[in-house]
């Protein structure tokens, strides 16, 4: 229970910016109301966190992630905004730094600023390079310097293009966290020489990530987006919502083997997970009425039947470990066969449940809610994210990458797994690009990896530099204290690094 103590205690600690200390006075005043019903049964597994909420807040007023149709709203003007549509590059770069000031999400600052290369693209004919070069710099640096959270997210489009490489060309030399970014890959659209452009681009930044284009097409239509860390969502639609079940703690909460998890240990927390996802879902639209009275609805940017919800999963390894435990089964997950086996035998079992369970408002996802890995937060402890393999026991690339691809097809709004290269990476460029490939020809739908050597640390989904955190406790990307967390407690930092040479093959081949 929020008390004033803990009011007062925000208003008088130093470490807070202005605008990170309203955003924490907000959270406290949202939860001094009673959060949406549910049954005791759910409050008491949301209490000993078995399911999540992720914190969201008591009384939700705004959908956890938003994806705005910018397009739409450049060529046809504001009446909100009172701004007519862009005519030129000044007008649209300006139009949507408006339009980023007025986006909300679960963070307080926009989640999506579009795809950015497909949205400037009208607008950049008769402009040369060094004049673009120079708007879109400034543009970049505001991105950050306004919107200091390191879950601001842009995608690059397939088709290489004049502002996908002059964003890569900034990228390098900013050396920003925000904006986060997620190239879209076509086997056949995407040149390798993009993707060498984007890889060496990763080198220096960690940015960007990479996204098996026609997997997620094939799920969501041709107007999707990545956002935040790296869930993907609808265009002009969103998530209401991304509550998760610690399947770690499922496990633990029952005593018998994989027969009672399967019949009913598991099928008893997936249905408290969904009913506070219902619960959360019908406060926003029927109590707060976020889509009777918010601007973006009104104006076509947003529309409600392009909204689904995010059923997240987390903690698959430990869960699995366990259970080989109980059967007596040797093994751990990312290292035996069994193990993995059992793995995908739970999320495809959640998989199907959640396509059988419907849910309110969820129409952008046929009245169902969409199967998400989550990346996890800064207070995992001892549990792993989404379906990773625990930091620091990682196998051989190869090895690591068949076992994670063959979850990726379940998640339709996000999987991810976080690589981490040495120096060799750098020396064959090439062949990463040959990983990346042969990840995406293998059945993976999202591929992130990191360089151990440059300054940025990729938390869960998210970037943070590790010259920010030594500046701590005090820090001008929120974001910041998060990854602080991760680091300390669940030592994302301390991912095996793996070689890459030119030898590598895809993670369909032999190990």
């Amino acid at each position: 229970m929020t008390s004033l103590e803990d009011i007062r205690t925000i208003v008088i600690d130093p470490k807070y910016t202005y605008r990170q200390r309203i955003a924490a006075l907000a959270n406290l005043a949202e939860n001094l109301l009673d959060p949406p019903a549910v049954r005791k049964q759910c409050t008491d597994a949301l209490t000993n966190r078995i399911i999540c909420d992720m914190y969201e807040g008591s009384a939700p007023y705004r959908p956890r992630y938003l994806l705005p149709d910018y397009k739409k709203v450049l060529v046809h003007g504001s009446a909100f905004l009172e701004l007519p549509p862009a005519k030129d590059l000044d007008d649209a770069l300006a139009f949507l730094l408006i339009m980023y000031s007025a986006t909300p999400s679960i963070t307080g600052y926009p989640v999506y600023f579009g795809d950015l290369d497909t949205l400037l693209l009208p607008y950049v004919e008769g402009v040369v390079d060094e004049d673009l070069y120079a708007k879109l710099k400034r543009f970049w640096i505001s991105l950050d310097r306004m919107f200091p959270d390191a879950f601001a997210h842009t995608n690059l489009s397939p088709v290489y293009n004049r502002v996908s490489k002059m964003i890569l060309k900034i990228e390098r030399e900013l050396l920003q966290v925000v904006p986060n970014i997620s190239l879209k890959v076509d086997p056949v659209l995407t040149s390798d020489e993009y993707i060498l452009d984007a890889v060496k681009t990763v080198f220096a930044c960690g940015k960007p990530h990479f996204i098996n284009d026609p997997m997620m097409q094939s799920d969501l239509g041709p107007e999707y987006a990545a956002v935040s860390c790296y869930n993907s969502l609808k265009i002009g639609g969103g998530s209401h919502t991304l509550v998760r079940i610690n399947l770690k703690a499922t496990v633990e909460a029952g005593s018998g083997g994989l027969d009672q998890f399967f019949e009913t240990t598991l099928p008893y927390y997936l249905d408290l997970t969904a009913e506070l996802m219902e619960s959360r879902i019908l406060y926003l639209v029927e109590e707060s009425h976020f889509f009777d009275s918010n601007w973006l609805v009104a104006e076509g940017l947003l529309e409600i039947d392009k909204f689904a919800a995010m059923f997240g999963i987390f903690g698959l390894a430990e869960a699995v470990n366990i259970l080989m435990v109980r059967e007596g089964l040797e093994g751990t997950y990312g290292h035996s066969i069994e193990a993995d086996d059992l793995g995908y035998r739970i999320t495809s079992f959640i998989s199907q449940w959640v396509s059988e369970r419907t849910m309110p408002y969820c129409k952008g996802n046929d009245d169902h809610a969409f199967l998400h890995s989550q990346s996890g937060i800064d207070l995992d402890i001892g549990v792993t994210a989404g379906t990773r393999i625990p930091i620091g026991t990682e196998p051989a690339l190869i090895s690591h990458l068949k076992t994670v691809a063959r979850h990726h097809h379940l998640f339709q709004s996000g999987i991810s797994d976080v690589l981490s290269f040495d120096e060799t990476a750098v020396k064959n460029p090439q062949a990463v690009v040959d990983v990346i490939r042969g990840a995406f020809k293998s059945g993976m739908r999202d591929f992130t990896f990191n360089l151990d050597s440059n300054d940025f640390i990729r938390i869960t989904g998210y970037l943070v530099r590790k010259s920010d955190l030594a500046k701590l406790p005090s820090a001008r990307h929120g974001s910041t204290y998060l990854g602080a967390g991760s680091v300390a407690d669940s030592h994302v930092d301390q991912r095996i690094v793996k070689r890459v040479t030119s030898a590598e093959s895809s993670p369909s081949a032999s190990s």
